[in-house]
């Protein structure tokens, strides 16, 4: 689109994000005189319940061989928003260099989007479902931050991702007669404060500037007379960075320019050269 290809997968992350946030929850299995008989991990997948039920009902007694068992959790996406309440200067600028290869890599601020996301516990009794709750409410007040490298690219790092907890239903569902097993289901709906990235645009650095002043023999000054006239005085421009990190306008203090990088807080030492004759 708009003639530059670039995909930076940000979606995908977040998606991984969130799911990566509930694949560890484990219950217990209680007998009548309190005693935990068994430990279950719940699964995580992605898709919508309605999906997962309805191979359950297909299949109440799992009398064929498939990859479901209860209890058993599912997210999707449900929402894809802009957000102008975050939006920034559609003008800024966010930028990083490297000092090996001389290269400055450019983008755009980011746009805001609030992804919706829904969490689906699926029990067969509601113990199960309480003990996995209990696990995850907790956690969320009703804000919790995810730590996310959006584009590693631009060497910005990690960017808190607020992940906030917007409504939590319960539902008991019977399917059949009354005798047939229950389902009970969760449903808890997130909204993830997220930012979309443009593309990377890359270009040379300068590191270092001259500026030559000629006076010509006559009083005008033409593209001819600055080939011939001697040249009355330089202006060297170049970045100063101590070797602590400081910006510095004294050359004796400065690392070499080799070592300086674009996204470094340099400051600028000018030379001065006069009555020079070439």
């Amino acid at each position: 689109m708009l003639g530059k290809k670039w995909y930076h997968g940000t979606v995908r992350k977040y998606v991984i994000a969130f799911g990566s946030l509930f694949n560890d929850i484990y219950i217990d299995r209680i007998d009548s005189a309190g005693t935990a008989v068994k430990t279950i991990k719940v699964p995580i997948n992605y898709g919508p319940k309605e999906r997962y039920l309805a191979r359950a009902i297909q299949n109440p007694d799992l009398l064929r061989p498939i990859s479901l068992v209860f209890p058993m959790m599912a997210f999707e996406i449900t929402d894809f928003k802009y957000d102008s309440d975050r939006k920034l200067n559609t003008a800024g600028r966010n930028t990083t260099g490297s000092s090996s290869t001389g290269s400055l890599s450019v983008m755009r601020n980011p746009v805001p989007y609030n992804l919706g996301f829904r969490l689906s516990i699926i029990c067969r009794n509601s113990d199960d479902a309480l003990r996995i709750v209990e696990q995850i409410l907790p956690f969320f007040t009703p804000s919790l931050s995810l730590s996310i490298d959006a584009v590693p690219e631009m060497n910005a790092g990690p960017t808190d991702i607020p992940l906030t907890l917007d409504n939590v239903n319960m539902d008991e569902s019977y399917e059949g007669s009354f005798e047939d097993k229950e389902h009970v289901i969760w449903t808890l709906d997130f909204t993830l404060k997220a930012w979309l990235y443009g593309p990377i645009n890359t270009s040379k650095v300068i590191k270092e500037s001259t500026i030559n002043f000629y006076m010509p023999d006559g009083s005008t000054i033409t593209t001819a007379s600055i080939g011939t006239s001697p040249v009355q005085e330089h202006i060297y421009v170049r970045p100063g960075l101590t070797a602590n990190g400081q910006p510095t306008s004294n050359a004796a203090a400065s690392v070499p320019v080799n070592q300086i990088s674009a996204s470094d807080n340099y400051g600028f030492i000018v030379d001065f050269v006069s009555d020079v004759n070439d």
